[in-house]
């Protein structure tokens, strides 16, 4: 049988790290704001579009 090795589209850490919050901030562990709580996502998202605005630069420039 053959078994194919990689990735098998489970959660990252940013992922991993905002659950936990999420969790925290409805038991009421802390009392962050929603801001805060949810900031793993937005990090994110900062850094895919970091790569996407890079990307674009880099092929725009040739």
């Amino acid at each position: 049988m053959n078994k194919k090795k990689g990735s098998n589209g489970g959660m990252g850490l940013l992922s991993v790290l905002c659950l936990i919050f999420i969790v925290l901030k409805l038991t009421g562990l802390i009392s962050w704001s929603w801001w805060w709580v949810l900031s793993p996502l937005w990090i994110y998202l900062a850094l895919v579009i970091m790569v996407v605005i890079l990307t674009a630069l880099s092929v725009g420039g040739r």
